[in-house]
C-alpha cells in the first residue's frame, strides 16, 4: 500500500511538470509570434524598432542616414556646402600702398605759372606715397557694388627745378634762386591723414576674379610739413630740413579714380582745393597718378 501510494504521487508530479513545460512553451511561442508581428508593423519607421519580451520592452534606434554610413561626416559636408553657398566677402580696394608722381596745375589745368616759375615742378622727382591702413565696404549689391571708406596717410613732395629757395613771411610765399649753394634735392614735403568715400564697382562677386573701379573723393588733414634740401657747398655735401607751414592749406580734397584687377591697379587724383591758402601765392592744384598694391 505504501509503495502504491508513492508511485501514484510520483506519476501525478511528473504529469504536472510536463503540463507546466507545455504551458511555458505555448506562452513563449505566442510571445515570439507577437514580437514578430510587432516588428513587422514597425518596419515602417526605419529609425526605431520596439521589441516586447514579456513585460520588458526593448527600443532600438538606428541613427544611420539613408545615403551615408557616417552621420557626422554628412552633417559636416552639408555645413561645408552651405558655407560655400554664402555670399563672398565684401572686398574693398583701398587698403594698401600707392606710389606715384605729382604735377602742379594752374586753375586752367595747365602746368604753366608765368609769374611763379618755381611752381613748374619737376614731376619725375615729385613723388607721392599713400599708406592706406584701414578700409570698410558697405555692400549694396553683394560684392558687385558698394560704398568704401577707411583711413590712411599721404606723403607728398613737390620738387623744385633749379636752385629755388622758398621763403614764407607775412602770409606770403615767395621763392628766389640761390646762387651760392648747388642743390641736388630741393623739395616741399607734406603729410596728411586721409579718409576716402568711394563708390566701388566689381565685375564679379569673387574678389579673386574681379576687375574693379572705384571713384569718389579723398579728404585729408595736414599733420606735418617741411622743406628738405640736399646740396653741396665748397666741395662738401650738406643736408637741411626746415619745418613750417609754408602757407600750405590745412585741408585737402581730391577727386580720385582707382582701376585694376584683383590686388593690382592704377590710380589718379586731382585736388579740388588749392595746395596753398588763398592769397598766399599762386593757385596750384596737384595732379597725382601711379600704381596701387592692395592688401
Amino acid at each position: 500500500m505504501k509503495l502504491f501510494t508513492t508511485s501514484l504521487f510520483t506519476f501525478l508530479l511528473v504529469q504536472a511538470s510536463f503540463a507546466q513545460v507545455e504551458t511555458q512553451e505555448t506562452e513563449e511561442e505566442v510571445t515570439v509570434e507577437e514580437v514578430q508581428v510587432e516588428e513587422t508593423e514597425l518596419k515602417k519607421d526605419p529609425d526605431t524598432t520596439r521589441v516586447n519580451l514579456g513585460k520588458t520592452e526593448l527600443i532600438i534606434i538606428d541613427k544611420k542616414e539613408k545615403n551615408s554610413d557616417n552621420e557626422f561626416e554628412d552633417d559636416f559636408n552639408e555645413h561645408d556646402e552651405d558655407h560655400h553657398k554664402l555670399p563672398n566677402k565684401k572686398e574693398a580696394h583701398w587698403a594698401g600702398i600707392d606710389f606715384g608722381f605729382t604735377l602742379l596745375m594752374n586753375d586752367n589745368f595747365e602746368n604753366k605759372f608765368e609769374n611763379y616759375p618755381y611752381f613748374q615742378n619737376d614731376a619725375a622727382r615729385s613723388q607721392v606715397w599713400n599708406l592706406n591702413i584701414l578700409e570698410h565696404k558697405f555692400g549694396i549689391a553683394g560684392n558687385y557694388f558698394g560704398l568704401t571708406t577707411g583711413l590712411g596717410f599721404s606723403f607728398t613732395s613737390v620738387a623744385f627745378k633749379d636752385n629755388y629757395v622758398l621763403s614764407y613771411a607775412a602770409d606770403t610765399l615767395t621763392a628766389g634762386i640761390d646762387s651760392v649753394y648747388t642743390y641736388s634735392k630741393n623739395k616741399l614735403k607734406a603729410t596728411y591723414l586721409t579718409m576716402p568715400l568711394l563708390l566701388e564697382f566689381n565685375t564679379s562677386n569673387d574678389p579673386n576674379k574681379s576687375f574693379y573701379l572705384a571713384t569718389g573723393v579723398v579728404g585729408g588733414v595736414r599733420i606735418a610739413s617741411k622743406v628738405k634740401t640736399v646740396g653741396e657747398f665748397d666741395g662738401k655735401e650738406f643736408k637741411e630740413k626746415r619745418k613750417g607751414t609754408y602757407g600750405l592749406n590745412s585741408f585737402k580734397l581730391d577727386a580720385t579714380a582707382r582701376l585694376g584687377y584683383k590686388d593690382f591697379g592704377v590710380f589718379a587724383s586731382y585736388s579740388l582745393l588749392p595746395l596753398f591758402d588763398n592769397g598766399v601765392t599762386a593757385e596750384a592744384y596737384p595732379l597725382s597718378f601711379g600704381l596701387s598694391l592692395n592688401f
